[in-house]
């Protein structure tokens, strides 16, 4: 049986239901059957379609603009967190920051705003949490891009309540080095690709990361080894070792500059292995666009830079500005003690309704 999700209620108490609701990547169904039944059950001022476990909605009320309001449904897996519980002013369970809090808040509005100042398209999408090549977003900008168009995107990850601007890029680079093995007593008859790894990780150790400025929002990069692999037996010397590094880069930079940085950084190193495994384009902060500084003002005037990557970039890929805005404080985001205080739950609903309406 599909639980009924009554979107009128309180957005604290709403949260609470939807943390409630199991949803693990790729187990979303539970809530997405209750995410689209709630909508359906609104007066008819949505239109609805269902991708997967993905929910769309959106009126069409002929408005001068559209806000685009996205939220993820799945969570990491729970940690004996599931159901929530309330302690005071705080909401307590899985997700409750990343990010059902934001997403009842979205709920919320689509029902107790059925005249927005703005059109809205509301998208509530599965396997956020995993593999970029199961996300529920990325299905929809592949086959149904036109849901995605508007002329600003709020994606609801946890912000603590503050406007978060674009996003970083993320590059991640193995490096590698060869040797020749050789029995460890014998040592001078082999040449050890660990030892040759010292001269990367020397770079990186003196490495000196780039801080930009765009738009008012400090965007602070980093390089830094995040895996090193070497070594057969403790008796033999090492004829390959790997160093995996990852670049958090600015949203000035293309992936193809962020590319030929850390080439440059690590250039001239004899015999280094060089392939790129994984990267994602970042996203400018776009708040120079009418419809996100007007958000920006909204919601207290301040707008910081995002730290970290998000589904926003998705949007920067289409032209569309996108800020990242939701409740909860994000170091706590898949923690066993996962929380949000309720106040932020209430403010997030409060400056979307202005915002709307």
């Amino acid at each position: 049986m599909t639980p009924a999700l009554d979107l009128s209620s309180d957005p604290v108490d709403l949260a609470a239901v939807l943390v409630d609701i199991p949803s693990v990547s790729q187990q979303e169904s539970v809530l997405a059957d209750a995410v689209e039944q709630a909508l359906r059950s609104q007066a008819g001022h949505l239109e609805i379609v269902r991708s997967g476990n993905t929910v769309l909605a959106r009126t069409q009320l002929g408005r001068p603009s559209r806000v685009v309001l996205a939220g993820h449904l799945d969570t990491v897996p729970i940690a004996d967190n599931v159901p929530s519980r309330r302690e005071g002013n705080l909401l307590h369970g899985c997700g409750t920051v990343d990010m059902k809090s934001t997403d009842a808040v979205f709920l919320h509005l689509a029902a107790t705003v059925p005249e927005p100042a703005r059109d809205v398209t509301l998208v509530f999408y599965d396997c956020e949490e995993i593999a970029a090549v199961h996300n529920g977003l990325g299905r929809i900008e592949r086959e149904l891009p036109e849901w995605l168009v508007g002329d600003l995107a709020i994606l609801g990850e946890p912000t603590d309540g503050t406007v978060e601007a674009g996003c970083q890029g993320t590059m991640r680079v193995r490096l590698s080095t060869t040797g020749t093995r050789a029995h460890s007593a014998r040592s001078w008859l082999g040449s050890n690709a660990v030892h040759a790894m010292a001269p990367v990780l020397d770079r990186l150790a003196a490495y000196s990361a780039r801080q930009v400025d765009i738009d008012g929002c400090l965007y602070r990069e980093g390089l830094q080894a995040v895996r090193i692999s070497g070594g057969v037996a403790g008796n033999v010397v090492p004829d390959r070792c790997e160093v995996d590094v990852n670049f958090r880069f600015a949203p000035d930079r293309s992936q193809a500059q962020a590319e030929d940085h850390v080439r440059a950084v690590f250039a001239g190193i004899d015999g280094l292995g060089f392939e790129v495994t994984d990267s994602a384009a970042g996203a400018l902060p776009g708040l120079a666009a009418p419809a996100a500084a007007e958000f920006v003002t909204s919601a207290g005037g301040v707008a910081q830079a995002k730290l970290g990557w998000t589904d926003v970039s998705r949007f920067a890929a289409l032209g569309v500005p996108a800020v990242n805005y939701g409740a909860g404080d994000p170091n706590l985001a898949h923690k066993r003690d996962e929380h949000v205080p309720v106040e932020q739950i209430t403010r997030c609903a409060d400056v979307l309704r202005a915002y709307l309406t």
